[in-house]
């Protein structure tokens, strides 16, 4: 199963780039998962623009801290399970944190959306999070794959230790600047800390340079 997972897309420059080049190489790819909390002008996402992500062919949009920037995403979230919030707000919170879905070939695949805790707004311990969701996920899906959005290197190089061998891939989202420590961990999970963002490149992690 070959998964493409896209970097926070940054306001419309980050957009246009999505739509433009992810055209072309689709057809490669069973899945493809895309950060869309910066997609409205760096600040959240609308439902406009979430329904504009899944036009270009975008299957799982997750999300982060800034989520809940833009207040009509509310309902939004209630009503379409391909968009997901972090999974550890409280259980009244609109939306999901996670969801079970099928490529088209039949593959059963989970996606997973948390939110780290150093550095950003409180939420329910990450870890023990997960620890639930893989216990409780046993033999639903054959790919697991985490959106960690997370400010600090040690807390996600800390989760993919913890989950290695337990789910297929953990990968780190949020502070727009990509990594480059890939690898496969011992026990099989796929790991990087951060994928970076789908934005200007000539910016402060998608900001105008003169603001």
């Amino acid at each position: 199963m070959r998964v493409l997972f896209i970097g926070d897309i940054v306001g419309r420059p980050g957009r246009r780039a999505l739509r433009e080049i992810l055209s072309e190489i689709k057809s490669e790819y069973h899945l493809v998962i895309a950060n869309g909390e910066n997609a409205a002008g760096g600040f959240g996402i609308t439902p406009p623009l979430a329904e504009e992500i899944f036009s270009y062919g975008v299957h799982i949009i997750t999300t982060g801290n800034h989520v809940w920037s833009k207040k009509e995403i509310y309902d939004y979230l209630e009503k379409e399970p391909r968009l997901l919030r972090p999974a550890n707000y409280p259980e009244d919170t609109p939306g999901r944190g996670w969801g079970i879905f099928q490529t088209e070939s039949g593959i059963r695949f989970c996606v997973i959306n948390l939110l780290g805790r150093i550095f950003m707004e409180p939420t329910e311990n990450p870890f023990r999070m997960m620890d639930l969701l893989v216990e409780n996920l046993k033999g639903e899906a054959k790919v697991v794959i985490l959106d960690f959005h997370a400010e600090a290197t040690s807390e996600k190089i800390a989760m993919g230790w913890h989950l290695d061998g337990r789910i297929t891939a953990v990968i780190g989202t949020h502070t727009h600047v990509q990594t480059a420590d890939e690898r496969i961990l011992p026990g099989g999970t796929a790991y990087i800390t951060d994928v970076g963002m789908t934005g200007p490149h000539d910016s402060v992690i998608g900001v105008k340079k003169d603001s």
